[in-house]
């Protein structure tokens, strides 16, 4: 997979492509990843790629033609490009696994007060990660990628990603670990039974107490 960033803030990407899962994910080869500063295609002398919105109104707003160009000189017949935007529909664990199965994502970062109302015309898709302004599309461009690249097969164990929140539309069950005690708290005795058979119902069981409890919306269409 090849995941293309477009951004006026290209350093905003590095601790982000050299951390973790993700670097070691792009060093396995199993996904290449592009940062694009969209300010290079600017036409005007000054690399300007904002100007102040017709009709008045306070900030600016980033211009047609530099994104444009921009997405235009890596589109291919398989790129989906995408938008981040308040406006767009709200990104969680369905959308990020459609995303997985793509050969090419273009993610559109905004900044400043927008987006020319034109440049939807380019896009294919327009994600939100929640109902909040952020001052830029910088960290909900981080938030897809990774969320995407972790479901790329190779980069983390299958089982591990069944056993996480929102598979089945649940969230996860509870975990736990050394010691068995502690400060009065005790790990469940069917987790140091040994039985895998009770083991299984009683995370399965877990899950939808939990879920029940802090999702109960997560639930509707069980």
């Amino acid at each position: 997979m090849k995941i293309s960033i477009l951004t006026l803030f290209p350093h905003y990407f590095d601790n982000f492509l050299n951390e973790s899962i993700i670097k070691r994910a792009i060093d396995k080869k199993l996904v290449n990843i592009e940062i694009i500063n969209f300010r290079d295609f600017s036409k005007l002398n000054n690399h300007q790629v904002d100007d102040t919105p017709y009709g008045g109104g306070a900030g600016m707003v980033l211009m047609c033609e530099p994104i444009f160009d921009a997405i235009e000189s890596i589109k291919i017949d398989d790129s989906l490009v995408i938008m981040l935007t308040p406006d767009g529909k709200t990104y969680n664990q369905s959308v990020a696994k459609k995303l997985s199965k793509k050969t090419h994502i273009i993610l559109l970062c905004g900044h400043y007060e927008g987006f020319d109302e034109r440049i939807r015309s380019i896009v294919d898709m327009e994600i939100s990660i929640g109902d909040y302004i952020l001052t830029g599309g910088e960290i909900p461009a981080m938030i897809v990628a990774d969320s995407v690249i972790r479901l790329i097969d190779g980069v983390i164990n299958k089982d591990s990603l069944n056993d996480e929140s929102f598979e089945d539309n649940l969230l996860d069950y509870p975990v736990y670990t050394k010691p068995a005690q502690f400060r009065g708290m005790s790990v469940p005795d069917v987790l140091l039974s040994g039985d895998h058979k009770k083991i299984d119902e009683w995370r399965k069981t877990e899950q939808l107490k939990k879920t029940n409890l802090k999702r109960s919306d997560l639930l509707k269409d069980k």
